[in-house]
């Protein structure tokens, strides 16, 4: 393979059944260790439990903010696809998801309504911002910086709307589990409308990739939250260690391969 074509390779990884599972596992992370970190660390165990929350929403916010900005300029600078790097990328945006979408959804007293809508607006936004720049948002065209840009702040945004709409969902009377079932049973079908269907898959990817996010934030919550509030009451710190444990080992024995840009069948 020569420097040509694996320029055209894209640095994120072919979506394949593999991919949806550590993604699924991702985003569970991303809330319980999100809520580790702004609500058990800064939060909770605080003396005023709701002056904490407000500034645990914003260190936290911060803290994952900082840590993303970094590992995307690494992934941008990465010369080929890494698995470590992305998927470490894809945990540091949706940690810093879920504190975010905290301190909109409580501390900005706008509520999961209002929060769901103004990040579905920021998904919907960068979205269209990224067609109008580049002409597609398809994500085997993610290889040039600018793409990766738009790829990172598109993911983003989208961890942060499904955190809060999980909780809408948890809060409205579905609770966890019920929020769970709900979240999955719309990734099945949209999987239906993969097969059965010719509906666009750019558009069949994003709705399964936000959709995701409510999914691990119902289960995250299912574990960690009290048995009174309808969890597990499994600690934070603990549950957030064994889905890293659980995605390292997915990572090294699922197969991981970049996208290809369409483009690069032509230049083989």
């Amino acid at each position: 393979m020569d420097d040509r074509t694996k320029d055209m390779l894209a640095k994120v990884p072919a979506v394949t059944l593999g991919f949806w599972v550590i993604k699924i596992l991702a985003t569970t992370l991303g809330e319980t260790g999100g809520d580790a970190v702004s609500m058990t660390w800064l939060g909770e165990t605080t003396p005023s439990a709701e002056q904490s929350w407000i500034n645990g929403y914003l260190a936290g916010t911060l803290l994952f903010g900082l840590l993303l900005v970094g590992l995307v300029w690494a992934q941008i600078r990465a010369r080929r696809f890494n698995p470590w790097l992305y998927w470490a990328t894809i945990v540091a945006s949706t940690t810093c998801g879920t504190t975010l979408a905290d301190f909109a959804d409580r501390s900005l007293g706008i509520g999961y309504p209002g929060g769901t809508l103004l990040l579905l607006a920021c998904v919907l936004a960068s979205l269209f911002a990224w067609h109008r720049t580049l002409g597609t948002i398809a994500v085997d065209s993610v290889t040039s910086p600018r793409a990766q840009l738009f790829y990172w702040i598109t993911i983003t945004f989208s961890q942060t709307l499904g955190t809060a709409l999980g909780d809408w969902a948890a809060d409205a009377g579905l609770g966890y589990a019920g929020g769970a079932m709900l979240f999955g049973a719309g990734l099945a079908v949209l999987a239906l409308l993969y097969f059965a269907t010719g509906i666009s898959r750019v558009v069949l990817f994003w709705t399964a990739f936000i959709l995701t996010r409510p999914l691990g934030a119902t289960v995250g919550d299912f574990f960690d939250k009290p048995r009174d509030h309808g969890g597990l009451d499994i600690s934070r710190p603990l549950a957030s260690l064994i889905l890293a444990v659980a995605i390292v080992a997915l990572i090294l024995i699922l197969p991981q391969r970049a996208g290809r840009h369409p483009a690069g069948d032509a230049a083989r």
